[in-house]
């Protein structure tokens, strides 16, 4: 909304907020006890509490959540981006969370588990895809007015992002050195750049369950990108053999396939909603902009289950 001058209400006063993340003191209820506070409301919601605090606000810090939105010019655009940002990136979290726990599952061999988290994770991912119609309402001349004021600041720097791409198994070395310069994110980085994915592991879980996996995929170098192989798609091809529900196989492969979906989707309304925005101009973060984001949007996660599907 180019030429609309923001008014920014003011409706925390940051020097009173705690800035530390450490977990905020309140209390524990129990069902009797929640029985008992309601009957001694008339079943209205509590609105007397002590201290300089309530319990959602300490629960999830939302005084200090509400604080950190501060942009830096006056195009009115700026604050949309900045909050719709925030929210892709606690998704991130969210997403990356499911992943490592499915992992975390699959190398318990608990497969209903993991397909569960897998079910979630690929809720998550269509939720973070519809991001892109809040954003793709920035038009191009409300985003140059506060483009400048980024800097190279991009969405490629995310180390939440980039924490979801190396659990997949997209890994970049080039990309995680981005972050070799901050000593409180690097070594996670680091290890999740040299950790085997949760396209491996599941390869390995089925190498244990007696499928004729080949050795090198079980074990290679971790901070490559995986490769398609001829002899893993003739593994899923014959647990496809018996597509049925009763099948956990069968239904992990399909939960994986619509994971892979959905992120292309995401994938494909970033590149779209980019090209809406910016055009062909190089991208804030150095690279070539919607050129570099084309490249990606044919990626997939776990392509022997694409490619299997010309065979069936």
């Amino acid at each position: 909304m180019a030429r609309v001058t923001p008014v920014f209400p003011n409706l925390v006063e940051p020097d009173g907020v705690d800035c530390s993340n450490k977990r905020r003191p309140m209390s524990v209820t129990t069902d009797d006890s929640r029985l008992q506070k309601a009957s001694q409301n008339d079943g209205k919601p509590t609105v007397e509490f002590t201290g300089n605090s309530n319990d959602y606000v300490a629960y999830q810090f939302i005084d200090l959540l509400h604080t950190l939105q501060i942009p830096r010019s006056n195009g009115y655009d700026e604050s949309c981006f900045i909050v719709m940002g925030q929210v892709k990136e606690l998704l991130f979290q969210a997403l990356h969370f499911e992943l490592f726990n499915a992992r975390h599952q699959i190398d318990q061999d608990q497969l209903p588990e993991a397909i569960r988290m897998l079910t979630r994770a690929r809720a998550i991912t269509e939720y973070i895809a519809k991001s892109w119609d809040v954003l793709s309402t920035i038009t191009a001349d409300g985003f140059n007015e506060y483009r400048d004021t980024l800097g190279q600041a991009s969405g490629q720097l995310s180390f939440m992002y980039r924490h979801v791409e190396f659990i997949l198994g997209n890994k970049s070395e080039r990309l995680a050195r981005a972050h070799s310069n901050i000593p409180h994110v690097w070594p996670k980085m680091k290890e999740a750049l040299e950790s085997p994915s949760l396209y491996d592991r599941i390869l390995a879980y089925l190498a244990r369950k007696g499928y004729a996996i080949p050795a090198d995929r079980l074990q290679r170098d971790w901070t490559q990108p995986y490769e398609a192989n001829d002899a893993v798609e003739a593994v899923w091809r014959a647990i496809y053999a018996d597509a049925k529900t009763e099948n956990p196989l069968f239904e992990l492969g399909e939960s994986l396939v619509s994971l892979d979906d959905a992120y292309s989707q995401y994938r494909w309304r970033h590149f779209v909603s980019v090209s809406r925005i910016i055009g062909h101009k190089p991208g804030t973060g150095g690279s070539a902009g919607v050129g570099w984001l084309r490249q990606v949007t044919e990626l997939h996660f776990f392509p022997e289950l694409w490619s299997l599907r010309t065979t069936l």
